[in-house]
């Protein structure tokens, strides 16, 4: 945006995790604000300090971050009393906010004009594994996105698949809604340091939670018999709100040698990854879109991923992987076998099919001129 601009900030991003957790939505929030810096944009980031040993303030790669103390935790949801007022007070000096949802405190940050246009990114209905208290918790996050999304200016979905199979459709179906894919990193020109043997190299990349379904994959790879096969297992499983299954997976290596936990990536060992794999697969049994199986896509990786809204779009959008049933180790095995087989030729189709649908530069643009729409709009009413 223009640097004329009256206020301190051309756009405010609020988001409960931001870097450096890691995940699919805080990856979204993150790429699209050091993106928009790049193009020249003043950025803020207002988020929950999920470590206490992060600073409560602090510029990275050129965004301004701000972070809410955190006093305590409901499952993988962050209780930071003072994050409503922090983002109202960064968006009174925004000229657009930006809320990445499900985010309990959207109702609190919109109960009250902010005299800015609100653009709200619904990223994925909110899945929790489920107990008397998730349950509570899930309820308590739907009903504050529904409050939110109806006060919101515009609303960003992954893609209108996810958006048409939403709880929440019914008021996404009448929002100024715009289908704006993740932007997805170009991760080619790795080197295969994750290769062990000439056999086939499945990979996961993700958190190690409950919600990617990792128990199947383990029990598909458990099928496939080639000796030469490796399952390798990459994502945090250290810091991730809510819990990570690692034991459960730890067993199953201890019981299959050829299953390997190479913990969280970053950089270039993530595009070292890509390079050291035959097949993606992405086991989900909640999902909205799958960042990782897109890169692993535009690298020429297949990708065998769960038929759940959102989560598919990718593999429909492309045609670069195969779709089966959620919680189907027998479905996913012979998916994950048939796209091991694909040719070179038919790996680059893809490739390029998925480089022209994701790419990071195409995602910008497309937040930007909606950021400026929104911005111009506002500016013509005052």
């Amino acid at each position: 945006m223009s640097s004329k601009n009256s206020r301190e900030y051309d756009l405010c991003v609020a988001v409960n995790y931001y870097s450096p957790y890691v995940s699919g939505l805080t990856e979204v929030a993150r790429v699209l604000a050091e993106g928009l810096v790049e193009r020249g944009w003043r950025v803020a980031v207002v988020a929950v300090r999920h470590d206490p040993a992060l600073p409560l303030r602090e510029s990275r790669n050129g965004v301004d971050v701000y972070r809410s103390p955190v006093v305590a935790s409901i499952s993988r949801g962050p209780v930071s009393p003072g994050f409503p007022t922090l983002v109202r007070r960064i968006a009174r000096r925004s000229q657009v906010v930006n809320l990445h949802l499900p985010m309990l405190e959207g109702a609190l940050i919109t109960a009250l004009p902010l005299g800015v246009p609100v653009v709200s990114t619904y990223h994925i209905d909110l899945w929790l594994p489920p107990t008397l208290v998730t349950r509570a918790a899930m309820a308590a996050v739907r009903v504050s996105s529904r409050i939110t999304l109806r006060r919101s200016d515009a609303v960003v979905v992954n893609s209108d698949d996810q958006a048409q199979y939403s709880e929440l459709w019914p008021i996404l179906r009448s929002s100024q809604r715009s289908a704006i894919p993740a932007p997805c990193l170009d991760r080619r020109g790795g080197e295969p340091t994750f290769r062990e043997t000439d056999g086939p190299h499945i990979g996961f990349l993700g958190r190690i939670v409950p919600d990617k379904g990792l128990d199947y994959l383990v029990a598909a790879f458990a099928e496939i018999t080639d000796p030469q096969a490796r399952l390798l297992l990459g994502g945090d499983y250290l810091t991730v709100a809510g819990g990570s299954v690692i034991d459960r997976i730890r067993a199953a290596a201890q019981r299959d040698p050829r299953i390997r936990i190479l913990g969280l990536l970053r950089g270039q060992q993530i595009n070292d990854f890509y390079a050291s794999i035959d097949a993606f697969a992405l086991p989900s049994i909640a999902e909205s879109f799958g960042i990782a199986q897109a890169e692993a896509m535009m690298c020429g990786i297949p990708s065998v991923t769960t038929d759940l809204p959102g989560g598919r779009y990718p593999v429909l959008a492309t045609g670069m992987g195969r779709i089966v049933q959620p919680r189907d180790p027998v479905g996913l095995r012979a998916a994950l076998l048939d796209v091991l087989g694909w040719d070179a030729a038919t790996r680059r189709e893809g490739a390029k099919r998925a480089i022209e649908e994701f790419s990071v530069q195409g995602c910008l643009d497309r937040y930007a001129t909606l950021f400026r729409a929104q911005g111009a709009r506002a500016s013509a009413l005052m």
